[in-house]
């Protein structure tokens, strides 16, 4: 096993089911967007799986659960990370899920419920 690869499962939140076991040479994160055989999805949550060897706990694998997605084409940067939709906006969730509340599925440029965020 190459130090930079982990072995990586990837599991259909719902229906559940196991979608492939992968080497990945990057870190996802809750809220990243993973290509696997021509589709996107979503990473929800990643879990660590560990195998006591030796006296030692070490890491055997990784598992992240994630959703079929559609990489959404406005995207922000806020405080090192990547938001969906408008961050400008007082209804943007600031998340790397949820665009808002009032238009979640966008897209922001023509909300009609667009309001910019005052400056604090």
């Amino acid at each position: 096993m190459e130090p930079d690869s982990l072995p990586t499962e990837v599991i259909l939140n719902h229906p559940q089911r196991t979608l492939g076991n992968i080497r990945l040479d990057w870190n996802p994160q809750p809220g990243a967007y993973l290509d696997l055989e021509g589709k996107t999805y979503t990473v929800l949550e990643r879990r660590h799986r560990y195998q006591f060897k030796s006296g030692k706990y070490r890491l055997q694998k990784i598992a992240l659960y994630v959703q079929s997605a559609k990489r959404p084409e406005e995207m922000s940067w806020v405080d090192g990370h990547w938001v969906i939709g408008d961050a400008t906006c007082r209804f943007n969730a600031h998340s790397e899920l949820v665009r808002c509340a009032v238009n979640p599925s966008g897209p922001c440029q023509t909300c009609r419920f667009y309001e910019c965020e005052p400056a604090s």
